[in-house]
C-alpha cells in the first residue's frame, strides 16, 4: 500500500529547491544552504525522498584531488510532478508563482 500523505514542510522546501533547476545535480549541503535545514534533518529526508522514488542519486565523478566523492540528487519526472503539485498548493502567498509556471511548463 502506497501512502499519499502531504510530504512534511522541510520535504516540501527540499522538492521546491530541488525543482528550482530540475536539470542540476545538487548536493545536500549546498541544499542545507538554500533551505535553511540542519544537515541531520537534509539527508533523511534526502533518503527519503530517494526511497519514494522522487529523487534520483548519484556519485560525484570529477573530484578535485583530496576531497572524497559527494553523493548528488536531482528530482525525477514522479519528482517534479510532486514539487508542481506542492507549489500550486502553495499558492502565490507563499511567493511560489514563478516557480509553479517554471514546473507546469515543463
Amino acid at each position: 500500500m502506497i501512502r499519499s500523505r502531504r510530504p512534511s514542510a522541510q520535504a516540501t522546501a527540499v522538492l521546491l529547491a530541488l525543482a528550482e533547476d530540475r536539470a542540476v545535480w545538487r548536493y545536500g549541503y549546498d541544499l542545507c544552504q538554500q533551505t535553511g535545514l540542519k544537515a541531520g534533518s537534509m539527508y533523511p529526508i534526502l533518503m527519503r525522498l530517494a526511497d519514494r522514488g522522487l529523487l534520483e542519486t548519484r556519485w560525484e565523478s570529477d573530484l578535485p584531488e583530496g576531497r572524497p566523492p559527494r553523493h548528488l540528487y536531482r528530482l525525477t519526472r514522479a519528482g517534479l510532478k510532486a514539487a508542481a503539485d506542492l507549489a500550486r498548493a502553495a499558492g502565490p502567498a507563499e511567493g511560489r508563482v514563478g516557480l509553479r509556471a517554471r514546473l507546469e511548463g515543463a
